[in-house]
């Protein structure tokens, strides 16, 4: 796991999600190798969007999907390089037209659980 691909990977997901992110992909095993070379590695890496923007999409994606647990994960990222809760809640609320209501409830509920002081 010493590849260049997968050491810029874990450097961008340092980046992005501090200790937390290679505490989950730990341990995952080769599915969590998969993920930092390519979610990280590759698309995170990206130049034009900065880490803001990128976890600013996230965020509503996996809002839009209902993917909570994920959700809770991008949402803490999302805080750790600069988005604020209120920016978070923005952009779950301007998700409501394209995925209604009860997934931004939902949505909603993760931010709270997930809700610095």
């Amino acid at each position: 796991m010493d590849n260049e691909r997968y050491q810029q990977g874990l450097q961008k997901l340092s980046e992005v999600d501090g200790q937390e992110g290679t505490d989950i992909t730990d341990s995952l095993g080769d599915l969590g190798r998969y993920i930092v070379e390519f979610a990280f590695g590759d698309i995170y890496s990206r130049g034009t969007l900065s880490l803001r923007e990128r976890e600013m999409i996230t965020i509503a994606m996996l809002a839009v999907l209902g993917r909570e647990p994920q959700l809770g994960v991008h949402i803490r990222a999302g805080m750790h390089v600069g988005l604020t809760q209120e920016e978070i809640e923005e952009v779950i609320i301007h998700s409501v037209p394209y995925n209604g209501f009860p997934t931004a409830i939902n949505a909603l509920n993760v931010l709270r659980q997930n809700k610095t002081v």
